[in-house]
């Protein structure tokens, strides 16, 4: 019988057989908790990055390795001779990466796992809950059509050339760094100084947040399976909630009993502001709620743990641990006021 292995992330996990995994990027917000989980389940980890982000320390046990992925003659001196049992992609944008991924790793991994997005899923969606059937179409946001067209490019990799591909597809992604308000601090920043908070729509559609730790489990639990290769899995928490709860417990993190919210329709705040207008109207202006029996299936002990009432409290904590972070937006000021005062 396996033993209990206490992680460095104050969760226990059975003893799993080591796996060499590489990591391209690894300080991100997603990829960052996956480094760590991977790391204190005691998976041999190697980043390879440029070494420029100081932002998320590497987890202590991980082997850096530092080379720009966009340069092949540098990565493969980097890696000469080495193979690994999973590669995990969390950089790629646009086809022609994803298509230099498989020149890379075809005969270096047994998977590669490229991670999308879950904003690639049909927008509106038809029906709820999203599935991995769920058709890929976005016709609202550029981000999203691209990393469509990076599977389109990988899966036909799969199919012609028997690349070892997995999608994984997550949505809203957080950790302590990262307010998922659209103003971000802004927002805290008015709440706090009494001031009306701008909500898009009306406020009622629901949004699924999920905390990087928890994503992790799951994420971590299929690296180095040859049964999730051929396959994309979405990865979510399984709490949804309308945008105006999001904000209030935001508010109510920040210390504010009751915010002023007022609402703006989604293609209102796009008219005025092109910089958000995409990610409105091609993600959060959209209920989503998604179905992750299949990646429950196959890592079945996969189970998110971390409400979101408990993550704005980290996050606002985190930030108040920081006041070089609380940069607050004037363009966003000003878009606040503007729009309230055309109410």
């Amino acid at each position: 019988m396996s033993s209990p292995l206490l992680n460095s992330l104050g969760q226990t996990a059975d003893t799993v057989a080591p796996r060499n995994i590489l990591f391209i990027g690894g300080t991100g917000v997603i990829s960052a908790s996956a480094a760590g989980r991977a790391v204190a389940l005691g998976h041999r980890l190697t980043i390879l990055n440029r070494g420029r982000s100081a932002g998320r320390p590497v987890p202590d046990g991980a082997e850096v390795l530092h080379a720009d992925i966009r340069d092949p003659q540098a990565v493969r001196e980097v890696l000469q001779g080495r193979k690994f049992d999973a590669v995990a992609d969390f950089i790629s944008y646009t086809p022609d990466q994803a298509l230099a991924g498989v020149e890379m790793f075809r005969r270096r991994t047994g998977q590669y796992v490229f991670i999308s997005s879950a904003s690639a899923y049909q927008k509106p969606p038809t029906t709820l809950p999203i599935r991995e059937s769920t058709p890929l179409k976005n016709p609202f946001w550029q981000y999203s059509r691209d990393k469509i067209a990076c599977e389109g490019v990988l899966f036909e990799a799969y199919r012609e050339q028997d690349f070892p591909l997995t999608v994984v597809r997550p949505s809203h992604t957080y950790d302590r760094t990262k307010i998922a308000m659209v103003g971000g601090w802004t927002d805290i920043h008015r709440m706090r100084a009494g001031m009306p908070v701008m909500v898009h729509g009306d406020g009622t559609s629901l949004w699924t947040v999920t905390h990087s730790r928890d994503f992790a489990k799951a994420f971590v639990g299929l690296l180095g399976r040859p049964q999730a290769v051929g396959e994309s899995y979405t990865i979510t928490s399984d709490e949804y909630l309308p945008w105006n709860q999001i904000y209030r417990l935001f508010a109510r993190a920040a210390g504010v009993p009751e915010p002023v919210l007022f609402h703006v329709s989604s293609e209102t705040i796009a008219a005025h502001s092109p910089e958000l207008g995409p990610n409105l109207l091609g993600d959060r202006s959209h209920s989503v709620v998604f179905d992750n029996s299949k990646i429950k299936a196959l890592v079945p002990d996969y189970r998110a743990t971390i409400p979101f009432a408990d993550g704005a409290r980290e996050i606002v904590a985190w930030h108040d641990q920081h006041p070089e972070l609380q940069v607050v937006n004037e363009d966003y000021m000003e878009l606040s006021d503007r729009l309230h005062e055309a109410l």
